[in-house]
């Protein structure tokens, strides 16, 4: 059954996000809704100029402002971090998928498992032996909880996820569905003739505040433990190898790889399709970008871009010469001409003296 409608007041949303309202405290929202939408009953935002100027031809119940932002008809709400403020408003409009409380009666958990009271587990969902669910933590249908897993307080683990052995989630992350932690890494040892599987023993541990997007993969360690520190954000479609530590708030956009024992510094940046080598270290700091591949260590942080990645910089030259490519083949075939011309100019003129 769909849950009634929730109407927020213009000075109640004000209070909520700690901003400034130029507008009736009673008008009233409904919905959070792109700039420019005609939706009386709607809520955008708009950082800059160009976006409040495209809300601007459309109708709204209210828009969020920065708090120098200029002056503009529609009520407006101001407040330091626009967009900050609007996540808040679209996590208080967001509907939750539905989970009952307590354990469904179709879900298979070992008696040597332990589940805190508060916790829900979904239908079909299986919780091993030795695992542990900790308070408030939401487990959704047709999720597989290995051995000796961990599942911190209020961590939620989406339809289909996957821990394997000795998988430790801390406290308030988000799993989204199907993404598998504690798979086998990727190890073989080749003898000439035939690959041959090395045993992976080891964990995946995740700190607190972490989320995980659909239909990635995190794998175990071969030995020791393949880790990710608090806040890291990694989005869909995105494998992090054997044995990789990943520092505090790194974000890791879809269909990137991060390949064996790579040491990802904190509040780095990869983008989509990048790519870390195994082995190597990314400084704190430091952004990969879209579809660069990091090949080398480098002393600092910086920006990456390119195949093989180079620092931005310098990588933005080589785009600049590769660009004008043709015109460097023109301009060294005319001197080859003009060089060619010139030694037969002095072969000439030198058979001339000396006839």
């Amino acid at each position: 059954m769909a849950e009634a409608k929730r109407i927020w007041q213009l000075g109640e949303l004000a209070q909520l996000f700690g901003g400034k309202l130029d507008g009736p405290e009673n008008g009233t929202v409904l919905r959070p809704v792109p700039a420019g939408s005609v939706d009386a009953e709607g809520l955008s935002f708009a950082e800059s100029e160009k976006y409040l100027a495209k809300a601007e031809t459309g109708v709204l119940a209210a828009i969020i402002l920065p708090e120098n932002s200029r002056e503009t008809e529609l009520p407006s709400i101001r407040v330091k971090n626009p967009r900050l403020a609007f996540a808040q408003f679209l996590g208080m409009y967001r509907r939750p998928l539905p989970l009952e409380d307590g354990i469904h009666p179709t879900a298979i958990v070992s008696p040597e498992a332990t589940v805190h009271p508060s916790a829900k587990v979904g239908a079909y969902a299986v919780v091993e032996r030795g695992a542990n669910i900790e308070a408030g933590a939401s487990i959704y249908p047709f999720v597989y909880v290995g051995e000796d897993c961990e599942v911190g307080k209020g961590t939620v683990l989406f339809p289909h996820v996957t821990l394997y052995q000795e998988v430790r989630i801390g406290a308030r992350c988000i799993i989204h569905a199907h993404a598998v932690l504690g798979a086998d890494g990727f190890g073989f040892v080749f003898d000439g003739k035939r690959h041959h599987k090395i045993p992976q023993v080891g964990r995946v541990s995740l700190g607190d505040d972490v989320e995980i997007g659909a239909l990635s993969a995190i794998d175990r360690a071969a030995t020791g433990t393949t880790t990710l520190a608090d806040g890291v954000k990694v989005d869909n479609l995105v494998q992090i190898a054997h044995n990789v530590e990943i520092g505090e708030h790194v974000v890791i956009a879809s269909q990137s790889g991060v390949a064996g024992s790579a040491v990802i510094g904190h509040h780095s940046v990869m983008a989509g399709r990048a790519g870390v080598i195994d082995h190597l270290t990314l400084q704190p700091g430091s952004v990969v970008g879209v579809g660069a591949i990091v090949t080398e260590n480098f002393p600092a942080a910086t920006q990456f871009l390119g195949n093989p990645a180079r620092p931005a910089a310098e990588m933005k030259r080589t785009l600049v010469h590769q660009r004008r490519l043709d015109d460097y083949a023109k301009r060294i075939k005319k001197m080859e001409k003009e060089l060619e011309e010139l030694r037969n100019a002095i072969s000439t003129k030198d058979a001339s003296n000396g006839g």
